[in-house]
Order: C-alpha cells, then structure tokens, then sequence
C-alpha cells in the first residue's frame, strides 16, 4: 500500500497535477488527496488497481526508452540546439549523423558518437542497460517545423518534429511605435441587415467592416465562428463547438454564391411556404437557429446540386481548387464532414444523434470500418458538407480582404474557444487526445462562487506531446486565417487547466499543468507566420507569474473595466493599463452598459434562481451601488462626462452621454486594443450571454434592435465614432 500511495505521489508530479494554489481571494488552496487520484483515473491510471497501475506505469517508462528521441521539441530561434538520445549501452561509441530536413527541402547534417555527450540518465529493460545522453548540435536553423533523425549507415533509428520558433509573438511596427487604435466586437449572429436569413452572415460582416473602416475603426472582433452541430442547431454556444478548426456553415451568405439564381434554387427559396418561414426567421428577436438551418441548408443543396454538375464532377479550374482545399484539411476537414453526414442520417432514422457517445457502437469512433463504409456509401453527402467549409471559408476570406482594401491595420480578429464539447466531431476523430471522464471548468471566484464546469474535456498534455502537437498547431494555423489577430479565451488554459471529474461539483476539481513555454513557442511562430497579433483572455484567477510570461511572449493582456478596481473599490483610470493590452468595457458574459447601471443583471439572476440566498442578492446590490458612484466619480474627475451627467448616483439614470462619455472615456487610455460593444452603441439593455444558465435564458440568440443599414445612418453613432477616433490620435501621442 505504501508503495502504491508513493507511486500515486510520482504520478501527480509526473502529470502535472498541482496541489496547491492561490485562489481569486488570494488565498493558500490545496487540493484534496481523493481529487488527485480522481484526475488520475480520468487521465487513464487504474488507481484503485495497484498490480494494473504499477504495470501501466513501467510499460509506459520502457516505451520512453525504447524511443531513441522524444516525438518532438521546440526551441526559440536564440536558443542553442541540444537534442536527447537514447541507446542501449553497446551502441553509445559508434558513429552517427543527426540528419535535419527542414520545411522548405533545406537538409543540415551534424556527426556525433553519443558516448561523447553529457550522460543524463540510465535504465535497465530486460537486462539490457540503455543510456540518455544530451547532444550538442551547432546548427543555426530557420524558422519552421522541421524533421531531425538519427542515422547510421544510412539506416534511420528515430526521427522526431524539431519546432524553431521566434523570441515572441507577431506585433504591427506601429502599434510598437505606440499607435493606439479602436474598433468593435460583434456577435456575428446578432446582426440584423436588410438581406440575411434571419441570422448575420457573412456579407452582413463584409458590410460592417467596410462602413467601420471608414469611420476609422482598425479591427472588429467575432465571437467564435467555429463549427456547430448542423443536426442539432440548438447547440448553438460558439463555445461549445463540435470542431474548432472549421467554420459554422450558417453564417454563409446563400445569396451570393454561384448557383443561387438557378431555376431549381429559385424554386426553392420563392415557394409561398418558404417565403413565410424566411420572414418569420427575419423578423424575430432571438435567432431561431433551427429553422436557419433548415432554411439555409434546403437552398444550398440546390447550389451544391448545381456547382457539382457544372463544376466539381470535371476538370475545371475550381474543382482543383477545391480538391486542394479538402487536400490542406486532412483528417480534420474529413473527420467533421462524416461526422455532419452521419448525423444528419441517425436523425432521419430517429437514432439518437445528439452525439457520438450516443451513436450506435459501430459509428462510435471515425476510425471503426462502419464509418469508413458509411462515408463511401454516402461520399456525395459528406462532399456537400466538404463543400459547406469550402464556402464558408471563400466568404471569410472575402470579409477579410474588405478590411485591407479598406486600410483597417488589424481587420478581422476571431475568438478561440477553450476546448470542444464532449459530443464533437473533433473528439470522436481523436479519443486518444482527450480525457472525457473530465471537463474544463474553473475554480470558485467572486463570479463564480461555486466554481463553473463547462462540459469540455480537455486534452490529455502528455498525449499531445506524443502527437507532436500537431492539434495545437492546426488549431491556432487554422484560426489565424483571413485575420489580423486572435483573441484566445481562457488563455490560461496554454499553463493550466481546472479539470472537474464526471460527477463531482466543479469547487472539487483541480489544476493540471501544460507545456507551456512550448505552446507559447508555438504560438509566436503562428502569429507571424500569419502577421496576426495575439490578446489572450487573462481574467479570473490567473497567477502573476504567467502574465508576466504572456508579456514576455508579446501576448496582448485583456483588460475590463469594470474588474480594474483598487483596493478602496475606486476605478483605475484606463490611462494606466499595459499598453500591451486590450481594454473593453464589457464582455458577452457580462451585462450591457445600461443592464449594468440599471441592475437589470442581477433582476435576471433572481428570477433565474442564480441568487437564491437574499443576503447574496442584497450585497451585491450594495456593491453595485457603490461602484456606480465611483464610476460617476473617476469619469468626472478626467472629465470624460460634463454637468449634463449628475455626480450622485441616487440621481443619475443610464443615458446616451453616460453611456458615450463611459466609451470616451476607454478611448483615452493607454491601451494599445480598445473594443467596444455595438450592442453598447445602441444603447441596448438585454444580456447575450448569462453564465450559469442553459435553457433559462435564451443565450447566444438575442439579436441587435436595430439593422445595420440604419445604424450607419444615425448621425450620433457616427460622430461616436469621429470622437472615438480623434482621442485614440491623442491617446498616441
């Protein structure tokens, strides 16, 4: 038992697992013993069978061996290249050359007799003694992914991934120079206009950026557009994706694609019926993600009907376009294209479709020969929903080149979602990476008093460094697309996630560590490969070692105003954030501006049961009290509001100069990154989001009040706009 208990000590150490830590009060935590060994089975180890772990654990130290170099390692350009190599004792004194192939075709070759490196270790297996040795390999390589193996005679004893990335993330020139800009984050399915299909789409964003761009706004940030569940469209969180390499098809504008004015599309979308449910879909308040879909995919089928038959079943010049798109998506595209066919056919059998842990066993996993039958027998399906992505991305890209005709410095930014649901065509491609007996969640912390658990199952980090992190690359390539930044959400998740076994309460998870220097080398060498800069979400309980790091990596820091307060509760003026940062007023998990000032979040939370106890309630009214009149204080005292504004709370309601002063008031800071809401320039009052909430508030639907032909015509919105423009030029000076 003690060795077992011993072992158990190793494991969590080994894995990362953390047993202590400050939480969001600042306070020493420790994680429970049983909550280590919880995260321990959920990573895979029979714990509770000491014979079985003991044998698991030693099988997996002999394949370490049995490998002559690790699967893969990153190193930052500055850095000199050492390499691990592993041998039994009577190979250590011959001779062999470690061999680099680099991306580009470039081959670099080093000689070397391992006997002459520095020992680092030593292991017996079956008698025979193996030796670790540390290599020096004097070789000034590129930038890149690159391939080094050992060689001897000619023969190839291991290879491995050798990633060389730059000092730091990607940083426009002038942004370093200190040029300060703006620019709007949007809710891309909450656009109304006077053509979409009762959803934003992609022209409505082509459309947005072009009238921004002249108004001088430099970017406009999206929630995550990533891949959803087409057969199950009230999945419809963006961050509860079912890939998050890929595009959510909805946001296609069916309207412009080649095919839609065909006679057979026409019949389609000008039929009475159809005609209704279009209008219906346009004129509600809450997008009705169902009946878009259904919509949305009755047409592009006869688009797809069409290009197929004009185009895609010859030799035409966008048929090799689009074979080398589906090519550049690999397993990925394929994987999420079957999974769409095959849930779309369970739910016409009335299968449960919900998701893979619910398919009939011989679809549940993609590799099974079930699946591989399934996808040739319905190859034409699973090649309209290749054909879906293809689009989707044709239209981004489009959006994305509106905002560089336009002079927009950044364009287009996404939002990285922190993980996938369990139900997702990425895990069902890929079970080996993920841990789904656990999920992503976070600790207690003054928003979250209970700890919150988002049903993602996270990737096991030491799978992802067998798999060369080759995910980890993907995601960040594929999300840096038609962008000039990435926003990632929860960037703590690149040091540490809170892991919720199945079954306990989300205040009973623990942290676990990731590599993180290497997914922060990864990221840099991303981020310029694509010019994209990177702000990283840093709120919540995030030690201040790792913001440092994130500066260190040219990571930009996300700042919200309303959590930037000092210890005597007053407001911190933006005029002393990072300039290395991003600021914002609000988020899609908070309440709008004039939700915040009239308390209507914390109505909603009682009426939704989120504040039972009328203590809680009552406190947080009072705080809220007390924060609007420092906020009445800390904008009056810069003069960001005149005597138009009142300086008692008692007496001040939320009003357009309030409202546009609070925006002005960001404007000035330091900041390099300030977005607003648009939301906020409508003055709206109903949340988009309520954490803490599944069906008793319509999350991820609540729509704009107005459509954006009408808000580019309201003239206080564009001399908003004229104002905010003019103090960024003065905040840069």
């Amino acid at each position: 038992m003690f060795m077992t208990s011993s072992l158990l000590d190793q494991l969590v150490e080994y894995r990362g697992i953390e047993s202590n830590y400050h939480d969001a009060w600042g306070r020493p935590t420790s994680i429970e013993p049983a909550t280590k060994s919880k995260l321990l089975s959920a990573m895979g180890y029979p714990v509770d069978e000491p014979d079985l772990l003991l044998k698991q654990v030693q099988d997996s130290s002999n394949q370490t061996w049995l490998s002559v170099l690790n699967p893969v390692q990153v190193l930052r350009i500055e850095e000199h290249l050492k390499i691990v190599v592993r041998l039994p004792i009577e190979l250590v004194t011959d001779d062999y050359v470690a061999k680099v192939s680099t991306e580009l075709g470039d081959v670099f070759e080093h000689p070397f007799v391992p006997i002459d490196g520095q020992l680092a270790n030593v292991a017996h297996i079956e008698d025979i003694e193996f030796q670790e040795y540390l290599i020096d390999i004097p070789m000034q390589l590129p930038l890149g992914y690159h391939t080094l193996s050992i060689v001897i005679d000619d023969d190839v004893l291991g290879s491995m991934r050798l990633i060389i990335a730059p000092s730091s993330c990607f940083k426009p020139k002038v942004l370093a120079e200190g040029k300060k800009v703006w620019g709007l984050s949007i809710q891309l399915y909450c656009l109304r206009s006077d053509h979409n299909w009762g959803i934003g789409d992609f022209s409505d964003l082509s459309f947005l950026v072009e009238k921004l761009a002249k108004q001088g706004a430099q970017f406009v940030g999206l929630n995550p557009i990533h891949a959803l569940y087409p057969s199950n469209a009230d999945a419809c969180s963006p961050y509860g994706p079912s890939s998050r390499r890929w595009l959510n098809f909805i946001y296609i504008d069916v309207t412009s694609l080649d095919g839609y004015q065909q006679d057979s599309t026409q019949a389609i979308v000008n039929d009475v019926s159809f005609q209704q449910q279009l209008q219906n879909a346009r004129a509600a308040d809450l997008v009705d993600y169902q009946l878009v879909t259904k919509l949305k995919l009755n047409a592009l089928e006869k688009v797809f009907e069409y290009q197929n038959s004009q185009y895609l079943s010859k030799n035409t010049r966008l048929n090799k376009v689009f074979k080398a798109f589906v090519a550049d998506g690999g397993d990925s595209l394929q994987t999420l294209a079957v999974y769409d066919a095959l849930q779309e056919s369970l739910a016409a059998q009335q299968k449960p479709f919900s998701g893979w842990p619910v398919f009939p066993t011989e679809f549940s996993d993609f590799h099974n020969p079930a699946v591989k039958k399934f996808t040739k027998k319905h190859a034409k399906r699973v090649k309209f929903f290749l054909w879906l992505q293809w689009q989707a991305a044709l239209q981004l890209e489009m959006a994305n080149q509106v905002a560089q005709k336009n002079g927009m410095l950044i364009g287009l930014y996404r939002d990285l979602a922190v993980g996938v649901s369990e139900g997702s065509a990425e895990i069902w491609g890929n079970k080996e990476l993920y841990c789904t007996d656990a999920s992503v969640g976070a600790p207690p912390d003054v928003l979250g008093p209970l700890g919150q658990n988002w049903g993602l199952p996270p990737m096991d980090p030491e799978k992802l460094f067998e798999q060369q992190y080759q995910p980890i690359i993907e995601m960040f390539d594929a999300n840096m697309r038609a962008t000039g930044a990435l926003r990632i959400d929860h960037v703590m998740a690149l040091l540490r996630l809170w892991w919720v076994v199945k079954g306990d309460d989300a205040k009973k998870g623990g942290y676990v560590y990731y590599p993180v220097d290497d997914l922060l080398a990864i990221l840099a060498l991303e981020s310029h490969r694509h010019q994209s800069l990177v702000i990283g979400e840093d709120l919540g309980t995030v030690p201040d070692e790792i913001r440092a790091k994130l500066a260190d990596n040219g990571v930009y820091s996300y700042r919200v105003f309303f959590f930037e307060q000092a210890p005597d509760g007053g407001f911190f003026s933006p005029s002393h954030y990072p300039e290395q940062s991003m600021s914002t007023l609000t988020t899609h998990d908070m309440p709008t501006l004039a939700g915040y000032w009239h308390c209507d979040d914390l109505t909603l939370g009682k009426e939704l049961g989120i504040y039972p106890a009328e203590d809680i309630l009552s406190t947080l009214y009072a705080s809220r009290h007390h924060n609007k009149q420092s906020i009445l204080d800390t904008l009056h005292g810069h003069h960001s509001i005149n005597d138009e504004v009142g300086r008692d709370v008692h007496n001040v309601k939320m009003s357009k100069a309030l409202n546009f002063g609070m925006q002005l008031h960001m404007a000035s800071g330091s900041s390099a990154l300030l977005s607003l809401q648009l939301e906020d320039w409508l003055e709206m009052d109903k949340p988009v989001n309520i954490p803490g909430t599944f069906n008793e508030y319509p999350n991820w639907r609540r729509k704009l009040t107005r459509n954006l032909q009408d808000i580019f015509n309201d003239s206080s919105l564009n001399e908003l706009a004229a104002n905010l423009t003019e103090a960024r030029k003065h905040a840069s000076k």
